[in-house]
């Protein structure tokens, strides 16, 4: 019986242990209770998604019937299936769907309204993984399934009771503006979702919508639309009047058991380009076909990291893969058509590349992004060509881009980082001289114009970053959704335009170069001598009165405390030791962290902070804390997520670390080292080339660095470089279960930093 154990569990494939439902229930761990305080805080807000990587619309079941910000469409404690929506939530976010539709089958009466049409179903009976999800749904009797690819899907519903079979379709418009017409000579009903602006512009009209195509390969025998609670049988055609009520439209296939097999297109240009979709993407496959090239496509974005470990690890690791790849979502259909960024007209053209949108930047640039860039190059490099051409269409980068518009949500500048860090990584498939102009233009250039500001163009609080080297708490940044928040801000643009200089001197542009680096130096105004805490600062120079650093909240650190927000100067980390008083002060006020319970992974701007001990000789408790994070901030139950989701970000965190090594500065080649979970784990980094890691006697205990060799040779850095993963080889480390306080503390052995 061992033997055919091990037999089944090698036959596995990446996507096999993958679980769909983790972070669909609240956290349980004691730093999210700790420290959140919204209840969104608490929720993973993932979605057991169905498609292809980066897909345009994704799969899910419904249970909240909304677009309402905060609220995704899936909750695992809630027990009534409300229908597949083909969906645009941004992964683990607290922001809004939008263009979504939903499909639900009925029997018997005729109801519309998604609350009294929704059916109890019973956990046995669903089967969720990335290429399908199925469910039985005990009110209707129903059998329903869905498989879906990048722009398409495919559903089969085998209705059981002998009662009168009905799906209904809705556009899911908040504001009651949707449209939907049916088109019975074809087998058809078209339609779309028009969508709107939060944040910046909040309400306004983003200048697209979600459109859809559904062909049934059954004939109707009744068909018509509703609004609210009046059904219109025969009705063909109904737009909504932006009263805020639901609207729809469906049809019926008599009163014969039977199976209804349904075809979905979707799009963000038209009508037609989704019907196009449906035709060369879909074509006339199966729904088992569908499936199949679903799985071939996890299984190929999975399989660029190969691991041995045990079967449980396997599944946490690979499910956080598949959370990373959930966004940023394809936005141009088969034809490369895509709607102009920030506005949605003229419709444009994808020449050699994909479009993508519904950037999380503040979250992602740190590692999920990172990510892409190292497992897949050529998807990355079109990720950054599509912000070059939002850019160019928008005239300014954006700063965090979602459903295709300007927001200014969060603080910071990331585009500068995602860009300079794929370009220090030698990706090449973008217009690296289009992107400079654009990141030089936010770094250097205040936005005058009043209107457009308020819009989301431009980077926040810029005239009084460069008037003062720091934002000053005179400046309350109220021309953002995040308002205030300066130190946070101080400290990001400082490390953005660290970035930008990086890719400054690569382009030979040695001016702006010395520039960008001595901005890069700002971080130093922002925190204060006297405490080595980041402290919110006048325009005069005087430090805010009655400051405590671990307050869970202050109005000028971004959803943290300045305990957590001292950490974020991932460029020169031997700078900010400095300012700290030293390499002593440095380590205390870590270990202050770590030991009183400070630490609060599920807020990113904490994500590096248990790699910064390898900064300053201390590797080991590196090793210790990052081990110590992965098994109590992240499990495989349906709340084993310790904050949201985040665009991926928390899973990225996951899937680096438990590989061994982690990005702590993107915009340089250098992953600082930690304690990989796996015995032996492997990155395919092009045709027939992976870098190994092998950790020989790894386990939870066994979690110390004894010794490393790189090739062979022996190895005292505590990082790699992304140049090393890119040739090829293994390293191998030696690990035990006392620490070896001598490993990796030479000055020669740390990670890069500004100032040193």
């Amino acid at each position: 019986m061992l033997l055919i154990d091990n037999q089944s569990y090698a036959q596995k494939n990446p996507v096999d242990y993958v679980a769909t439902m983790i972070g669909t229930a609240p956290s349980a761990t004691e730093s999210a209770k700790a420290h959140s305080e919204a209840g969104s805080e608490l929720k993973g807000q993932t979605i057991p998604a169905v498609g292809v990587p980066n897909g345009m619309t994704q799969w899910t079941p419904q249970t909240r019937a909304t677009e309402t910000k905060c609220i995704a469409p899936f909750y695992y404690n809630d027990n009534k299936f409300q229908g597949f929506r083909g969906t645009h939530w941004l992964n683990g976010s607290c922001v809004q769907d939008y263009g979504s539709l939903t499909i639900m089958p009925l029997s018997g009466e005729l109801v519309t309204d998604p609350e009294l049409r929704a059916s109890t179903f019973s956990r046995d009976k669903e089967q969720s993984t990335p290429d399908h999800y199925g469910v039985w749904l005990q009110d209707h009797q129903v059998n329903a399934e869905v498989a879906a690819l990048a722009r398409t899907a495919m559903m089969r519903f085998k209705f059981e009771s002998g009662e009168e079979s009905f799906l209904v379709i809705e556009p899911n418009s908040d504001e009651g503006e949707g449209f939907v017409e049916v088109l019975r000579e074809r087998g058809e009903i078209v339609g779309y979702n028009p969508v709107h602006r939060i944040y910046q512009g909040a309400g306004q009209p983003a200048g697209i919508s979600g459109y859809f195509v559904i062909k049934f390969d059954q004939k109707f025998m009744q068909s018509g639309t509703w609004l609210g609670d009046t059904i219109t049988p025969m009705g063909r055609v109904l737009t909504g009047k932006g009263k805020r009520e639901r609207l729809g439209a469906y049809v019926g296939f008599g009163d014969e058991k039977q199976t209804v097999t349904v075809r979905i297109g979707t799009s963000f240009t038209s009508i037609e380009g989704a019907r196009a979709n449906l035709e060369k993407e879909l074509g006339t496959r199966t729904i088992e076909a569908v499936r199949k090239l679903s799985q071939e496509a996890w299984n190929e974005a999975l399989g660029k990291v190969e691991v041995n470990g045990s079967e449980d690890d396997k599944a946490l690791f690979y499910s956080a893969l598949y959370r990373t790849k959930l966004s940023p979502r394809l936005f141009s259909d088969v034809d490369g058509s895509y709607p102009s960024f920030a506005g949605g007209t003229p419709v444009q053209k994808a020449e050699g590349f994909d479009y993508y949108c519904d950037f999380s930047m503040w979250d992602t640039f740190r590692a999920a992004m990172p990510l892409e860039i190292l497992l897949e190059p050529k998807r990355a490099g079109d990720m950054v060509q599509s912000l070059v051409k939002k850019a160019e269409q928008g005239g300014w980068m954006p700063i965090f881009p979602c459903w295709n518009h300007y927001t200014a949500a969060m603080v910071g500048d990331h585009a500068l980082s995602v860009i300079a860090d794929a370009y220090a990584k030698n990706v090449r498939n973008f217009d690296v001289n289009s992107a400079y102009t654009s990141l030089r233009k936010n770094a250097f250039e205040v936005n005058t114009n009043w209107k457009s500001y308020e819009a989301g163009q431009g980077r926040r609080a810029l005239k009084s970053y460069l008037q003062y080297g720091y934002v000053p708490l005179e400046d309350s940044v109220w021309q953002a959704f995040h308002k205030r928040e300066q130190v946070s801000r101080t400290l990001e643009y400082a490390y953005d335009d660290f970035c930008l200089s990086t890719l400054a001197a690569s382009l030979g542009k040695k001016e702006d170069a010395d520039q960008l680096r001595n901005r890069a130096l700002n971080y130093r105004n922002v925190i204060d001598p006297a405490t080595g805490y980041a402290r919110g600062r006048h325009a005069d120079g005087r430090w805010i009165a009655n400051f405590d650093p671990f307050a869970k909240r202050v109005s000028f650190i971004t959803e943290g405390s300045p305990a957590q927000y001292t950490w974020f100067v991932p460029q020169d980390i031997a700078g900010l030791q400095k300012v700290m008083g030293g390499e002593k002060q440095f380590i205390n006020k870590l270990d202050t962290l770590f030991n009183q319970g400070h630490y609060w992974h599920g807020n990113e701007p904490n994500h590096q902070i248990a790699y910064l001990y390898a900064f300053a000789g201390q590797p080991w408790k590196t090793q210790q804390w990052t081990r110590t994070i992965i098994r109590s901030e992240y499990d495989t139950s349906v709340g084993g997520l310790s904050g949201n989701e985040d665009g991926g970000q928390m899973s990225a965190w996951l899937a680096f670390s438990m590989m061994g090594f982690y990005p702590v500065a993107p915009g340089t080649d250098q992953y600082v080292l930690g304690s990989p979970v796996f015995s032996e784990m492997s990155v395919v980094t092009g045709k027939n080339k992976k870098f190994t890691v092998a950790a020989r006697g790894v386990s939870d205990t066994a979690r110390y660095i004894q010794s490393a060799t790189l090739n062979g040779k022996p190895f005292t850095r505590t990082y790699i470089t992304h140049g090393e993963l890119l040739k090829g080889g293994t390293l191998v480390l030696q690990m035990g279960d006392k620490p070896n306080k001598q490993w990796g503390t030479q000055a020669a052995d740390l990670p890069f930093s500004l100032s040193r």
